[in-house]
């Protein structure tokens, strides 16, 4: 299976999906998969732009609204996860996974799927320590200030799933890297390119200390990453004669940047689909009972998958299959004849995908409980001993690195695409 991974998207799928095009024609090749680390920047309307966490000079449509519509389909299958760039209110309507688009899928806050017989799993957003360990997903668009600047912040319960995951998971992808992954690279050559990383590297804040928790636990062959619009590669053994994670993080898709990769993996022969994996979906249902919707979350614990659950989920596949339920539009596209979107509204939509999953998991639909969102509970008891004085302070909103297009524009006139 070749499998193509890119780096941030920033909505420039025209150009991703023209480079692999031209790819396969001088190379005589076929791409089985596309892969993005997240910006993907999912815009389908002038509305969404108010949730994409940019700075209004850098905001613009892009591309991925032709393929919302229709008027463009993608010549791949694409499965991406979010970074901190994002069509925010969309992604939230999509929190378990689901088609962003025709052939264009998007894993969820956190998720597992399969491609034929290899298993992908996914953790979007980025690492910040208050975050991660007081607030649960409490955010609800509208957003204000403040709450853009937040709902992509990685929370522990949705780590805490992925910790569950039991069976081997092929490959992993998260926006920003695993803490102490330059360890197991080359990191002095990295730093002769983006030498302004060294301080975060010596103080091992450069990254995500969720993202290295679920690269010790889930040992995964392939690890791909973006967010520090770089290349950069490392090998991890996991313990004397363990297996290796062989990581890649990519560039932007800039001209002349390394934000393209294709990886040759091992697998049965197609034709491929994106399916629910089984064991995901267990985990899903079981842990959505503590789902935290509120400023403060609550201890995870108490929950455990058993056997029931497992075949409860079996069964429910086996009666209607595993594909995912089919892509519905939930507002208009982007009409580049008209000075401004019709779409005006910037709440909350239910996203029949959204909807139908629930139901087959008889589940309750949370995403749009607001009230209780906004209320605060009692103090939380976190997983782990870690506190959030680790990475991120209460006024450190965005620490160590969360915006990297405005530090690397003040380093080397670099800007948003």
């Amino acid at each position: 299976m070749k499998i193509a991974v890119e780096g941030c998207m920033h909505g420039d799928l025209d150009n991703v999906y023209a480079t692999l095009l031209h790819l396969e024609k001088v190379e005589n090749t076929k791409i089985d998969l596309l892969i993005c680390c997240g910006d993907f920047q999912a815009v389908r309307n002038e509305s969404d732009l108010e949730s994409l966490n940019v700075k209004p000079k850098y905001r613009s449509m892009n591309s991925f609204w032709k393929y919302y519509s229709g008027q463009e389909v993608a010549p791949f299958p694409t499965i991406f996860i979010g970074g901190n760039h994002e069509a925010s209110n969309y992604l939230w309507e999509l929190y378990y996974g689901g088609w962003a688009a025709p052939n264009i899928y998007f894993l969820g806050f956190a998720g597992v799927i399969k491609f034929g017989n290899i298993r992908i799993g996914g953790l979007s957003g980025i690492y910040n320590a208050r975050h991660y360990h007081l607030a649960g997903h409490y955010e609800r668009p509208p957003y204000n200030e403040d709450d853009i600047r937040s709902i992509y912040h990685v929370r522990e319960y949705d780590v805490y799933k992925l910790m569950q995951v039991e069976e081997p998971i092929d490959i992993f992808l998260s926006h920003d890297w695993p803490v102490g992954i330059t360890d197991y690279g080359d990191w002095k050559q990295l730093v002769r390119f983006k030498p302004y990383f060294e301080k975060e590297i010596q103080e091992r804040t450069l990254g995500s200390k969720a993202a290295a928790e679920l690269l010790d636990k889930l040992k995964p062959p392939y690890w791909f990453s973006a967010h520090l619009h770089c290349k950069f590669a490392a090998a991890v053994q996991h313990g004397e004669g363990g297996p290796v994670t062989k990581f890649l993080a990519l560039d932007k898709c800039i001209p002349g940047h390394k934000f393209l990769q294709i990886v040759d993996i091992e697998s049965e022969p197609g034709p491929y689909e994106i399916e629910y994996d089984e064991e995901w979906l267990t985990i899903t249902r079981k842990f959505n009972s503590i789902f935290p919707l509120t400023r403060r979350t609550s201890w995870l614990g108490g929950v455990q998958v058993d056997m029931q659950d497992r075949q409860w989920i079996k069964s429910k596949l086996k009666t209607r299959g595993s594909k995912p339920f089919d892509f519905v539009q939930t507002v208009p596209s982007y009409n580049p004849t008209q000075s401004t979107s019709s779409a005006s509204f910037s709440g909350h939509h239910r996203n029949p995908q959204t909807v139908s999953l629930l139901q087959f998991l008889e589940l309750p639909y949370l995403l749009d409980d607001a009230v209780e969102s906004r209320e605060l509970t009692h103090s939380p008891m976190p997983l782990s001993c870690k506190h959030k004085s680790e990475g991120a302070s209460d006024d450190d909103d965005d620490a160590p690195i969360d915006d990297v297009d405005e530090i690397e524009e003040l380093a080397e006139g670099d800007v948003e695409t």
